[in-house]
């Protein structure tokens, strides 16, 4: 990674909050967001982006988590 993660412990409560929950569900925060988390304008826009997608109701969740593991293995993320 070009760009280092963010510390968890080292951010905002609202980011912390979101990492913590991240950490729960999938045993580590998301990489992608722990970029996304040194500057929180930009973490809070993606995220967002993300609620957005998931409000319109034009992808399923099903194929979203099918697009997220297919991307993941193109790119040599051990999603």
């Amino acid at each position: 990674m070009r760009v280092s993660p963010v510390d968890p412990s080292d951010v905002e409560p609202r980011v912390a909050a979101v990492l913590d929950a991240q950490a729960e569900r999938w045993g580590a925060p998301l990489a992608n967001h722990l970029v996304y988390a040194r500057r929180p304008s930009i973490f809070r826009g993606a995220r967002a982006m993300w609620g957005g997608l998931d409000a319109s109701g034009l992808i399923d969740g099903a194929l979203h988590a099918l697009v997220n593991r297919r991307v993941a293995s193109q790119i040599g993320c051990v999603f």
